[in-house]
């Protein structure tokens, strides 16, 4: 007769297996599995567990509302370690990703430390990302993206340029990074391209749309988590709903943005535990809420209690929303999350309103404003030095002298009508005034196109639709955009911000840099 079966002991948990975490007071334990044929001693069937992947928690079922074989009301699942760590499914623990405050008033000077797979690199906060689509800066090579000065550390890729080379990356096996022939730039991988329009109405409780160049893409959770496994970004954004930026929606549509995205951002977080491809990879949450401050402070809550490495501010793009309500809330909603976290903003771009943002706690910025000013063959000849008188650096930028130079006073109004998207922070090069003007782009600029050519070269290459006009605009306004968010940084650290603001934002209230002197 056979012996009786003695029950199992469960093994004492690891200090590896158990992530208490932040602010949410749930300590998750990951024991090894059972034995075969049975549960551990004294745990009861079902009890104890969480109801999607099954793994044994710390706290008692009641506190969680985890019923016998089936989710109870309340339930929720058990959320995985911070990606910083080692996972339960094994491999060497990640350097974490961390900021670094300078406590500078004004804004949060510092460094994003821990960057990249090795941990090696870091980004100067406030700071901005690379700008690229499908991986290249839009009209440059990699030889001629080396003769900007000031690039940053992480490159922004957008999941609609890069989904449908989905199959090709699979069977690549080794990430976009090399692919793209950038092996060593961190990866940001963004759920939309910032300069594509979203139309409104097609996301659901299971997917969110996507818009590319081939159409409406529809992704689910599994889908987005199956693309970012080929992408294998060092960032990137978890899926959110944040078709909430018409200005037009109400409370219940905020609430279900917020409800949608935090059941995203769950789903997304237990399919990253179970990846081995994106184990040094760091998810960013979305905060959305629409305009509504109480929803916008429950997403933000909510989403700081998960193991996220960083938070994107959504739903703040165009100009939908009225200024002062997206100022109050993204003021208060950076004062929810913990600061040693990066806090990234999408389609923000002027640089007035990045200051307005960056005073308000915002740390990291998108680049596809120097790209649409491009688009408009435009130059940005803003001035961004703060020991310069405010009423100066606006006579300057508006170019008074060219004007009496050239003996033409150009219609702000006629280059308005041009394209009404055009902001004072930059020059109009297709303007015939130009045809005969001999000097830089801006003067004392120190870009490769300002050193070497004239705004009468750059406007022929763009009355004759020659491809160099996009390349050394390109390479002008990339510079002189990076350039501006290391003078903010040093405008922080000096204690000058708003000397700066005051430069910036009396240019701001004058008319396109072609415009009549004092218009």
């Amino acid at each position: 007769m056979a012996a009786p079966a003695t029950p199992a002991v469960r093994p004492p948990l690891s200090a590896r297996s158990t992530a208490l975490l932040g602010g949410s007071g749930l300590a998750i334990a990951t024991p090894p599995p059972p034995p075969l044929g049975g549960g551990w001693e004294g745990e009861a069937e079902g009890g104890g567990r969480c109801f999607r992947c099954r793994r044994a928690l710390m706290m008692p079922r009641e506190a969680i509302g985890v019923g016998t074989g089936s989710r109870a009301a309340g339930a929720r699942p058990c959320i995985p370690p911070f990606p910083g760590s080692e996972r339960a499914g094994g491999g060497a623990p990640r350097p974490a990703m961390k900021v670094k405050l300078c406590g500078a008033g004004g804004g949060r000077l510092g460094t994003l430390l821990g960057l990249g797979r090795s941990g090696a690199d870091a980004l100067a906060l406030p700071g901005c990302l690379l700008y690229t689509r499908t991986g290249s800066a839009p009209h440059l090579t990699q030889d001629t993206l080396q003769a900007v000065d000031g690039v940053p550390a992480v490159a922004q890729l957008t999941l609609p340029t890069v989904a449908e080379l989905h199959d090709v990356l699979e069977e690549y096996k080794e990430g976009a990074a090399k692919f793209i022939g950038m092996p060593d730039m961190v990866l940001y991988c963004s759920l939309h391209d910032p300069v594509v329009p979203c139309p409104s109405g097609y996301n659901t409780n299971k997917s969110v749309s996507l818009w590319g160049t081939s159409g409406r893409m529809e992704m689910t959770a599994s889908k987005f988590m199956d693309i970012q496994r080929a992408i294998q970004p060092d960032w990137f954004q978890c899926m959110s709903d944040g078709d909430t930026i018409s200005g037009e929606v109400g409370r219940k549509r905020a609430k279900k943005s917020v409800d949608r995205s935090l059941s995203f951002l769950d789903a997304c977080l237990q399919l990253l535990e179970e990846s081995p491809e994106l184990q040094g990879s760091v998810m960013f949450g979305a905060i959305e809420g629409g305009d509504i401050l109480e929803e916008r402070l429950r997403s933000a809550r909510e989403t700081a209690k998960r193991p996220v490495g960083g938070f994107l501010l959504d739903g703040f793009q165009g100009c939908a929303m009225a200024k002062e309500t997206k100022l109050k809330l993204i003021a208060s909603v950076t004062a929810e999350l913990p600061e040693d976290k990066p806090r990234i903003i999408h389609g923000v771009g002027r640089p007035d309103e990045v200051l307005e943002c960056i005073e308000r706690g915002v740390d990291i910025f998108e680049s596809f404003f120097p790209f649409q000013v491009t688009e408009r063959g435009c130059a940005l000849v803003f001035s961004y030095d703060c020991n310069l008188d405010p009423e100066a650096a606006a006579f300057n930028q508006n170019g008074a002298q060219d004007l009496k130079k050239n003996g033409a006073e150009g219609n702000q109004d006629e280059i308005c009508k041009v394209d009404p998207e055009m902001t004072p922070f930059e020059k109009f090069l297709k303007d015939k005034r130009y045809q005969d003007d001999f000097g830089p782009l801006l003067e004392g600029c120190t870009c490769y196109c300002c050193q070497r050519h004239t705004r009468a070269y750059v406007h022929h290459l763009l009355v004759t639709n020659e491809l160099l006009a996009g390349v050394l605009l390109m390479m002008h306004n990339f510079q002189h955009y990076f350039s501006f968010f290391s003078a903010i940084r040093e405008a922080l650290r000096d204690d000058k911000l708003d000397q700066l603001k005051s430069v910036i934002f009396r240019q701001a209230l004058q008319g396109p840099a072609n415009g009549k002197p004092g218009q």
